[in-house]
């Protein structure tokens, strides 16, 4: 073998990021004719980790690997690297002549006498590695070459410039800009660069999967692509911090390796420019007239000059246009505050509070972080500032500032109070729960009187809801609060609206009577008038079926001037108003804008509340499979924020999309963990949305006796209970089931109940299909057909794809049985396209067999067609018929699982199936005989 082995792509497990640079050290040593590289980088971007790699691949294919790596405390002492790297080689000495070994062992520390010359060293070292690369090829690694002491570093400096022709190869690696004793002149080096955005991203991913979306991006922004950076900053994290449940320090903390790389650099500086420095990094703006004027006011006798020591340093330059202080990099900064005493950053950020210009909450910021003692002033301040970065949405901030105010309150009446308001964010906003129960603890501890507030009242309903709580005790507790309030009423008080709405929800969840009554007492009392989202909520949302035109109307210009708004708890609440009578489409816009948000670090609850919106919208639009799509990312969300209240909307969404395409199976399970979780905390609204489910499983069974069953225990045939939402929902599939299984007196005495309700006012569809139980119910086939048509010719029935599917599946059916069959192929036709378009298997079924009925021949069973398959596609489909999940089907065809999804997805509707349980009987080539 002429030369070492070295790592190749595709022959060994390769670093994040850094196939190119295992490629380019690879060509550089076997192909270069000298046989040496010099490898350099800044501090931490990961030149050792490479040299490892080159290491353990070297030695798996044969090649003997000597290492050194030189040490700060051993650079005075001679020939000590040289030592290192030569020591496994000692065996080998007797092969030499008897002056070269002599020389040798005295190099090595092994023999006495006097030390050879330099050359003799140089040559005997050469001879020795010759001798054993004679048996097999040799890789010299050298790292950390500034540390190399001088002996040493001459040593390697004449072999590597005479390794050219032999089966010996050199790599070296040392920081940039950092001077050696090495003379690696006119030989061959490479600048080991960072990592580019991709490759950082996914070694945070694999390492850190949990991170908070926000948390990941302020480190990715933070170590720009330096490996060691990206592995050790989460690790200073605490648990809440890295998932974004408490705000991160402006300046993120080192770790110790970290800190031993970067900050010594820092303390070599003068006291001036460190000063100034500090400033610089509390201050994160790189503004120099606010440094200047910083300087100024810190008294530390510095002025801008003081920074040329740094900026030849290259830790820092001033940036043209406009003219501001750029460090080199962002961990410089954190090695700034890391080298400072305590002491001397509270003096920075009081220096940085005497700054004037309108930076009131940065002056807030800085005063917390410079007061030691208790001081209301700047308590009340933090406060005022927490409330406008709440209004912005950045909980988290908000809370950090709420709790800095807390801990500098004199009174424990006003530290109670900031805690507590602190706790409601937590839980209301981020899903802070632990946290907001700690802080309610601490709250209760400062003033045990304060325990009924209407902020610790609500983040404890929080905490009860999301645990093993029920919806009476919680319910209890909040009216409890509100009744016994100092409030007075005020209809301007934020914390009292806040419980009203949250007493709002939790009479919705209940879903009975007399859990309201002491809501409509509070909202009654409210002065001078109440918020008009409160009135018209409770009967939209409470008790829709009983909603009048006027309150209607109201919530479409409640809806109108969401389009400008900003409040992320208000659009919510427009939203949830909005579901039961159909406005979500309204509201559609300013819901991605809170998802967006939400992706990006905004308030989880948030998050989840526009998630459910968007879902249950696409649901009847028909866009199913974003409902899937979101429904995971809310499951998600729900697990990883500890809002296990609200696991229940997205079970919901994933049980309507899968009953509705016929995956019945899924269907029930979803339902029933919804029933399992529900039923025991008496959320009865969970339950009805779990029956409701069950209910279109049914159906796409052919039980109708199983959906009447389900949907009666809901709204009781020939009844719309008041204040059971989900009635105005579910009575067409009432109606159909009690047809077609004969119970004709519950579906006409419903159809009657129908009649005294609003429900048909509500929107188009539910018009739609209020006419089209009446025509199901109709005695004289006339008057069904003038029904049918009538529900038909609703406004927008085209935006609702699978009601009007089903009220034209209705007609065909209805047309068929009274031998109208010409007639009946029409909207029989355009139901099963609908149905195949929705890829609703079950329905598509139902309408195939209908028209096969009425005389017109129809394609297979849903449309199958496997020679439409791609050959990929086919492929795919077998290996998840096989039962490989995606992400193993996505590792062995070197796709991601996303991608492995987009085609089971394309596949399911060409197969005429609705899941994967069904892709092996769908494959299965059909019956020849």
């Amino acid at each position: 073998m002429a030369h070492a082995d070295v790592p190749r792509t595709g022959h060994t497990e390769l670093l994040v990021g850094r196939e190119r640079d295992l490629d380019h050290l690879s060509e550089m040593l076997e192909r270069h004719a000298s046989g040496v590289l010099l490898l350099s980088g800044e501090p931490g971007v990961g030149k050792s980790a490479l040299l490892d790699a080159v290491a353990r691949t070297a030695a798996q294919r044969g090649t003997r690997v000597l290492r050194a790596a030189g040490a700060e405390f051993e650079a005075d002492v001679g020939y000590a690297a040289l030592n290192q790297i030569l020591l496994p080689l000692h065996g080998l000495l007797e092969r030499l002549d008897s002056p070269t070994r002599e020389a040798m062992r005295i190099a090595l520390g092994f023999g006495a006498g006097p030390l050879p010359e330099r050359m003799v060293v140089c040559n005997a070292a050469l001879a020795l590695l010759r001798s054993a690369a004679q048996d097999t090829p040799v890789l010299l690694i050298v790292d950390d070459l500034p540390w190399v002491d001088r002996a040493s570093a001459a040593v390697f400096g004449f072999l590597a410039r005479r390794l050219s022709g032999t089966p010996i190869r050199f790599l070296a690696a040392s920081r940039t800009g950092v001077p050696s004793f090495f003379d690696g002149g006119g030989l061959p080096a490479h600048r080991l660069p960072a990592l580019d955005a991709d490759a950082a991203a996914h070694l945070v991913d694999l390492r850190f999967p949990d991170l908070a979306h926000p948390v990941r991006r302020r480190l990715l922004d933070t170590a720009q692509g330096n490996p060691l950076a990206l592995l050790e900053l989460p690790d200073a994290l605490g648990a809440d911090q890295r998932r974004a449940r408490e705000v991160l320090p402006a300046v993120l903390p080192l770790g110790e390796r970290l800190q031993s790389v970067f900050v010594s650099r820092v303390r070599s500086l003068p006291a001036t420019t460190r000063t100034l420095l500090l400033l610089a990094a509390l201050d994160g703006t790189g503004d120099l007239g606010v440094l200047s004027a910083a300087a100024r006011e810190s008294g530390a006798d510095a002025d801008l000059r003081d920074l040329d020591p740094a900026e030849r340093d290259g830790l820092v330059r001033v940036a043209e246009s406009p003219r501001r202080l750029v460090f080199r990099h962002p961990l410089i900064m954190s090695a700034v505050v890391a080298a400072a005493t305590s002491s001397a950053r509270r003096a920075a950020h009081r220096a940085l509070a005497r700054v004037p210009a309108g930076r009131p909450e940065r002056r807030a910021w800085h005063l917390g972080e410079a007061t030691l003692q208790p001081d209301e002033e700047v308590a009340l301040l933090l406060e005022r500032t927490a409330r406008r970065i709440l209004d912005r949405g950045d909980a988290v901030a908000a809370i950090a500032a709420l709790t800095r105010s807390a801990e500098l309150s004199p009174l424990d009446a006003d530290r109670a109070r900031r805690l507590s308001e602190a706790a409601y964010v937590g839980a209301e906003a981020i899903g802070a729960l632990s946290s907001a129960s700690a802080l309610l603890e601490d709250a209760s501890r400062a003033d045990p009187g304060h325990g009924a507030s209407l902020r610790s009242a609500t983040a404890a309903v929080q905490l009860v809801l999301n645990s093993d709580g029920d919806l009476a005790t919680a319910h209890r507790l909040l009216v409890g609060a509100i009744e016994e309030g100092g409030h007075g009423y005020d209809a301007e008080d934020p914390a009292l609206i806040d419980a009203l709405h949250f007493l709002l929800l939790l009479c919705n969840y209940g879903a009975r009577a007399d859990l309201w009554k002491p809501y409509y007492a509070a909202v009654s009392r409210l002065r001078p008038t109440p918020p008009r989202l409160l009135s018209v909520a409770a009967r939209t949302w409470g008790d829709p079926a009983h909603a009048d035109a006027e309150t209607l109307r109201e919530l479409d210009e409640i809806i109108e001037g969401t389009t400008r708004e900003t409040d992320p708890a208000r659009v919510v609440r427009v939203g949830t108003a909005a579901v039961y009578p159909d406005r979500l489409a309204a509201v559609r816009d300013a819901a991605w804008r809170l998802v967006g948000q939400g992706r990006e670090g905004g308030p989880v609850r948030r998050h989840i509340g526009a998630l459910l919106h968007l879902c249950l919208d696409d649901y009847h639009r028909g866009e199913w499979a974003e409902v899937l799509q979101l429904s995971e990312e809310g499951l998600a969300l729900c697990a990883s924020s500890g809002y296990a209240v609200c696991t229940w909307f997205f079970q919901y969404t994933k049980g309507l999309v899968t009953a509705s395409q016929g995956d019945t199976g899924t269907a029930h399970a979803l339902a029933e963990a919804m029933t399992n979780w529900a039923a025991p905390r008496g959320i009865r609204e969970a339950v009805h949305c779990a029956l409701h489910v069950h209910a279109l499983a049914d159906i796409a069974d052919g039980d109708f006796d199983g959906a009447f069953a389900r949907v009666n225990a809901i709204s009781p045939a020939g009844s719309f209970p008041p204040y059971v939402a989900h009635a105005a929902w579910v009575f067409f599939e009432l109606v159909e089931a009690a047809v077609r299984t004969g119970r004709r007196a519950q579906a006409v005495a419903h159809v009657r109940a129908l009649r005294d309700t609003n429900v048909a006012g509500l929107s188009p569809r539910l018009a739609m299909l209020a006419t089209g139980a009446e025509a199901l119910v109709a005695e004289d086939d006339a008057e069904a057909a003038r029904l049918f048509a009538a529900a038909l010719a609703v406004p927008d029935a085209e935006r609702w794809p699978f009601a009007l599917a089903r009220v034209r599946l209705a007609q065909g059916e209805r047309l068929r049985r009274s031998r109208a069959l010409s007639g009946s192929k029409a909207p029989l036709t355009a139901a099963l396209e609908t149905f195949r378009q929705l890829r609703s298997t079950a329905w598509t079924e139902r309408a195939r067999k209908e028209l096969r009925a009425a005389g017109r021949v129809v394609g297979g069973p849903d449309g199958r067609d496997v020679t439409a398959l791609t050959p990929q596609e086919r492929e795919i489909a077998e290996l998840a018929a096989t039962g490989l999940t995606n992400k193993q089907i996505a590792e062995r065809l070197f796709l991601s699982h996303r991608t492995v999804g987009a085609h089971l997805y394309q596949i399911y509707p060409k197969l005429g199936i609705a899941s994967r349980v069904a892709l092996r009987d769908a494959l299965r080539p059909p019956d020849t005989d």
